[in-house]
């Protein structure tokens, strides 16, 4: 009898993948057991969940690092996805390790990150009960909110690669791994094209050290990392010793110039308290909250609910939404109202 197609793909990973990658075949499996797809592994199929959920497509309306950009040329949270995605497969494939389920954790890993980037995470963290992680976050969106609360039902490799992308203990495969250090390329290296477009800084800000080892241009810092992870990576998702410090250094130096510049972070506080004021808003009204939170509010309690309604949301929709519920309308609105 002959092999469906996810069968000879199955079969094909088993023969030609590494044998420390994780294999579609031998996956823990997934929190509700359903049946095979004839056509996709459970990771190709995980990877397609993701990319046609509504959390994905509103990573697009979600802040990187610059509040609501007035240019075209800034990343958001969905292109910045897509990059990690790139770096992560180009390693993935390097090392000979299962390419569908790197990218699969890669497009997954932020689908919980608030509006208007980290500050939102902040300000949720400030007040949510148990605080608040987007990395976290992202586990729960996949988990239980997606598809009006019954979730993707995505393989535990997936999802625990997703929930250890930023801190905290390793991920168990070295995929999951991966994406963590693609993670950290792509954001720095993006950071610093973005900065530069705002006038910022400029790659002749970064110290020449850090150049003369990493490289004096965004791809050519990117292709160092890349090649310095594949050639060093075994048992474990590493860099070079030397790398990894300039790497290091790189980090402290985009921390001082950029993600505490008062020129990037001017507005910040404005985000953050916009995002409280609407999480003390819904967390006293549960009535205000749409159904499926409303459900969540009974079962894990109202503050969590307002923090899944709350972190859900793109930037300009919260801005919306504090809009109609904070600012005074003008005559002419209000008139049409009675």
């Amino acid at each position: 009898m002959m092999n469906t197609i996810r069968e000879s793909t199955c079969l094909r990973e088993k023969e030609t993948l590494s044998p420390k990658a994780a294999l579609a075949g031998e996956s823990k499996g997934r929190l509700i057991p359903e049946e095979e797809c004839p056509i996709r592994t459970a990771f190709q199929r995980d990877r397609d969940r993701i990319i046609h959920s509504s959390s994905f497509r509103r990573l697009k309306h979600k802040t990187q690092v610059f509040l609501s950009p007035e240019g075209d040329h800034y990343r958001t949270r969905l292109t910045h996805t897509l990059e990690v995605s790139q770096i992560a497969r180009t390693i993935a494939g390097a090392l000979n390790l299962n390419c569908d389920l790197t990218e699969a954790i890669a497009l997954g890993h932020d689908l919980g990150h608030t509006p208007f980037g980290h500050a939102g995470e902040r300000a949720l963290n400030d007040v949510c009960p148990g605080g608040f992680k987007h990395y976290a976050q992202s586990l729960r969106v996949v988990d239980l909110l997606e598809k009006d609360g019954k979730g993707l039902n995505l393989t535990f490799e997936v999802r625990n690669g997703i929930e250890r992308h930023t801190n905290g203990e390793q991920a168990a495969t070295l995929e999951g791994r991966i994406v963590r250090l693609a993670d950290r390329i792509a954001y720095i290296n993006h950071d610093i094209d973005d900065a530069t477009i705002a006038g910022i800084m400029s790659e002749d800000d970064i110290p020449l050290a850090i150049r003369h080892v990493l490289g004096m241009s965004k791809s050519a810092r990117i292709n160092t990392l890349v090649l310095s992870c594949i050639n060093n990576s075994d048992d474990d998702i590493r860099l070079e010793s030397g790398i990894q410090q300039a790497f290091d250094e790189l980090h402290t130096f985009m921390f001082a110039k950029v993600y505490t510049n008062p020129a990037c972070k001017s507005e910040e506080k404005k985000a953050v308290a916009l995002v409280q004021q609407l999480y003390y808003h819904f967390a006293k009204k549960v009535e205000n909250l749409p159904p499926q939170f409303k459900e969540i509010a009974e079962r894990d309690g109202i503050g969590v609910a307002a923090c899944d309604f709350i972190a859900g949301m793109t930037d300009r929709y919260a801005v919306r939404v504090f809009d109609e519920l904070y600012i005074p309308k003008a005559w002419s609105e209000l008139s049409n109202i009675f």
